[in-house]
């Protein structure tokens, strides 16, 4: 059976900007459908589309609006009317973040360079002069409502590292949320660390090290500073990207549990792969393939509960680039 985090069976629902499903509410019109969420991300997923332009009343099509600075205050503005649209915004945005939450979001992918839903360099004016240094107004609320959230933008998700830092993270996040919804023990924490720890090692040492010095002390604190802080730690750890040293790492640490059941030939073989993906010959799929037979073949309790072998659907192929 089993255990109750890795049962949960709830929705793994994702807040998106509207347009990036293909909704036709941007400014002039259109949209900016993004085909891996869509197509691939979609098939595991229960979208939560949000247009704050549309929610806040702008209508499509509307003018295109933008961040301005005026001495100390943000605003954001209409250009060309001077129409102001800053508070509106702001109460729009604090009310749905709180929606959200309550949703229990696992995670948030938002359209880049957006004065309302962009994650960061969003451009802020100042006259004729624009910086990247913003971030939009409804990103900012949501961030600030829920900080442990995984969030990305779209056109990051590009980048095969960060699209697969993101994908694991939501798919952590909702194994966190569940270990932790109703009554929980000490004895779970333990387990669902002990689970994680090789793929806590394959993002960040310290904080892999700091976590387990939390649990190893649970009986020290008190339940509500015990999971904000092992929550906090988690995703800290987590949103922090796997290299491929980290990797070459933990796919060393996990032949050494190997080691007495495997003959010179297989210790050989294993080596030869794992030194190919470090010189990024072959995709991280490649060795963990072999060590995901190893496991079986001996039967190696440690390694078979670990989520660092299976973090993510396979389906998604994310390691399977090079």
């Amino acid at each position: 059976m089993k255990v109750r985090w890795l049962a949960d069976d709830s929705p793994l629902r994702i807040g998106v900007s509207a347009c990036l499903l293909g909704r036709e509410v941007r400014h002039d019109g259109g949209h900016k459908r993004d085909r891996f969420l869509t197509d691939v991300l979609g098939a595991h997923v229960e979208w939560v589309p949000v247009c704050p332009e549309v929610e806040v009343g702008m209508g499509v099509p509307r003018p295109s609006i933008r961040l301005e600075q005026h001495g100390d205050s943000l605003r954001l503005v209409d250009p060309k009317s001077g129409a102001d649209h800053t508070r509106a915004m702001e109460r729009f945005a604090e009310r749905r973040a709180r929606e959200l939450e309550k949703l229990e979001l696992c995670g948030y992918v938002l359209k880049k360079d957006s004065p309302s839903c962009g994650m960061e360099r969003v451009r802020i004016w100042r006259g004729r002069q624009a910086t990247r240094s913003g971030r939009g107004l409804f990103a900012a609320a949501l961030c600030a409502r829920l900080p442990l959230l995984p969030v990305e933008e779209e056109g990051r998700l590009s980048d095969a590292a960060l699209r697969e830092n993101f994908v694991e993270r939501i798919f952590a996040y909702r194994r966190l949320r569940a270990l932790f919804r109703g009554h929980w023990t000490a004895g779970e924490l333990v387990e669902f660390h002990t689970a994680h720890k090789l793929l806590l090692l394959a993002h960040s040492e310290p904080e892999y090290r700091q976590l387990g010095r939390l649990v190893a002390g649970a009986k020290a604190l008190g339940r509500a500073e015990l999971r904000a802080r092992y929550e906090a730690g988690f995703m800290t750890a987590l949103a922090r990207i796997a290299t491929p040293r980290r990797h070459t790492n933990v796919l060393q640490h996990m032949v050494g549990h190997l080691r007495q059941g495997l003959d010179a030939a297989d210790r050989a073989e294993l080596a030869a792969q794992i030194e190919d993906y470090r010189r990024a010959l072959v995709p991280l799929v490649v060795p963990l393939a072999l060590l995901r037979h190893h496991v079986r073949r001996l039967d190696v309790e440690y390694l078979r509960g670990q989520i660092y072998l299976d973090p993510h659907p396979k389906e998604l192929m994310l390691r399977n680039h090079v």
